[in-house]
């Protein structure tokens, strides 16, 4: 198998993945495994992909990181030097940043049932923003913000029509969503009436999201165009413009050789050329653009160790490799039969010499991390690294079998860093009582 690797990794005169300036194989001999590793030097590139840029091109911006990807303290308070603002979606969420020490004018605030709870605990916090979903919300805010005699800053979120799964562009793929208001049956219209009318909203302005792994910019090109045609629209009919607009996230990343995303230059580049483009066309004064990337910023800098352990072979049917992780630590492979790549990170020089199915350690036959993968001959204690794991890995990681979830380290410059410490047995039982 050729190894592409992602940022500092490289092979160090051990034959070892070496990752941050840190051997693998110690890293998992020191902090156990299964581990999550990431590589801080690839983080804070990817991150400043998307915000230099924006600066470069001396446009308005704010690149929000959506933290669903991968929500821990450390991460908030990495990105937070970074200069970027954060996406939550719960109160766990954002109970997590403002642990971290993030200031609440940084957090936008998503999610299509926000509850009461939630929508108290942000406001009380006076939160930056909440991404307005639906009707209720709107109900909800009314009621919560007139009691406290507080305004709150809004974005409406829309579904424009435009849907960009995999190259797939639909133009009406995304009316059929659980997010946001409809434009094509007047809901994201009448949406705004009702905030504008209300002095307890400042409305700022408008949100998308219309997929995820998208590879290149035609679907952010045609995101563009329908959300500006909705700004032009509702400025004709009800005298609106808007100061935001907020075109989502999505960015794709590469989990096999099969995917090509672009850098995170190029997809900045084309939206703010886009966006200037249609504002100048229009004499439309140019919002500031916001985007939200999660995955794109840590998904390729996360590393996934695990030491191999059993081994079945099953003569011209297949022979299966288990590890001691699985489906509890990465959901991904299960769900939604997501592909990745691994490597022997004991030799990284040694040969690939057969055909096998990596397969954790769970009571379930759909267990499964990669099918059919060419590997070396690996043995038991052998320590695999499975590459991309940084989004929606750790952050989707259960308790299934009651496992104890795996530690998370942070690696730069020969350094690593426990940011997230390994649940222990009795972690399992803080929440039992007896009978």
């Amino acid at each position: 198998m050729e190894k592409k690797l992602f940022g500092t990794a490289r092979i160090n005169e051990k034959k070892h993945l070496e990752i941050g300036g840190c051997d693998t194989v110690e890293l998992a001999a020191q902090y156990g495994s299964p581990l999550v590793v990431y590589d801080v030097a690839l983080i804070k590139e990817m991150a400043q992909g998307f915000k230099k840029t924006f600066e470069q091109l001396e446009m308005s911006h704010n690149v929000v990181y959506a933290s669903k990807a991968f929500t821990c303290k450390a991460i908030y308070q990495l990105l937070d030097k970074e200069g970027l603002h954060f996406d939550v979606v719960s109160d766990g969420e954002l109970h997590t940043a403002l642990a971290a020490g993030i200031d609440s004018s940084k957090i936008e605030f998503h999610g299509n049932n926000k509850t009461d709870f939630e929508l108290e605990m942000a406001v009380s916090n006076n939160i930056g923003t909440i991404i307005v979903d639906n009707f209720h919300e709107i109900e909800l805010l009314t009621s919560l913000l007139k009691k406290k005699q507080k305004t709150q800053r809004i974005l409406l979120r829309v579904t424009p029509g435009v849907d960009a799964h995999t190259h797939d562009y639909i133009l009406t793929g995304q009316e059929d969503s659980k997010f946001g208001f409809d434009v094509k049956s007047g809901q994201a219209a009448k949406a705004l009436q009702l905030v504008m009318n209300a002095p307890e909203f400042d409305m700022a302005g408008i949100h998308c999201h219309i997929g995820s792994q998208i590879f290149d910019t035609a679907g952010f090109d045609m995101a563009a165009e329908r959300m500006m045609a909705i700004l032009l629209d509702w400025r004709e009919q009800f005298d609106y413009t808007a100061a935001v607009l907020n075109l989502g996230g999505g960015f794709g990343v590469r989990y096999t050789s099969e995917d090509t995303p672009l850098k995170p230059q190029e997809y900045v580049a084309r939206i703010a050329s886009k966006v200037k483009e249609i504002c100048k066309t229009a004499v439309y004064p140019l919002p500031e653009v916001w985007i939200e990337p999660g995955r794109s910023i840590v998904g390729e800098a996360g590393t996934s160790l695990y030491t191999v352990g059993s081994r079945k072979e099953v003569a011209d049917v297949r022979t299966f490799v288990a590890v001691d992780g699985g489906m509890g630590d990465n959901i991904r492979p299960a769900l939604y039969q997501a592909k990745y790549t691994a490597y022997l990170a004991s030799d990284m020089t040694a040969p690939d010499t057969e055909v096998v199915t990596i397969v954790g350690k769970y009571c379930e036959s759909g267990d499964k991390l990669i099918e059919d993968i060419a590997l070396p001959d690996t043995a038991a204690g052998d320590i695999l690294a499975m590459t991309t794991t940084g989004a929606y890995g750790y952050s989707m990681a259960s308790n299934y079998n009651r496992t104890q979830k795996p530690a998370v380290v942070f690696v730069e410059d020969g350094k690593s860093q426990l940011v997230v410490k390994r649940e222990t047995l009795d972690d399992l039982l803080r929440f039992d009582l007896d009978y």
